[in-house]
């Protein structure tokens, strides 16, 4: 009859390749990945005293449903266009109040906005 060796113990498969391929990706993924700000809104902060208001109210409400220009409703995309009458230059200042519950990002957007209109004084009130 025929003779068989002995069976031998199973060997468990090594992780240790394993392991250093999911470094090596861990390392990939973190020098591939994009640190930093992603977007800044810039700021002119004045040094001096606080400088008079003058001309027409230019009171912009920022909600949580919604923007206010001196009372009455408007969007963002037609804000820069309700405040032209009111403004003499683009020095005038803009007063922005945010009401309770407005986020910050809607706050940003509505001076990104401003500023892209031309606006270059802007101030925000609690």
């Amino acid at each position: 009859m025929f003779s068989f060796a002995a069976p031998r113990p199973r060997r468990r498969p090594s992780l240790t390749p394993m392991i250093d391929v999911v470094f090596l990706l861990l390392i990939f993924f973190m020098l591939a990945a994009r640190f930093g700000v992603d977007a800044a809104l810039p700021l002119d902060l004045a040094t001096g005293g606080a400088t008079e208001y003058q001309g027409p109210p230019r009171l912009v409400d920022i909600a949580p449903d919604g923007l206010r220009l001196n009372g009455q409703a408007v969007a963002l995309d037609g804000l820069a266009d309700a405040l032209a009458p009111l403004m003499q230059g683009p020095e005038d200042m803009v007063v922005l109040r945010p009401r309770e519950g407005a986020d910050l990002q809607r706050l940003i957007d509505v001076a990104t906005a401003l500023r892209a209109a031309g606006i270059a004084r802007v101030t925000v009130v609690e």
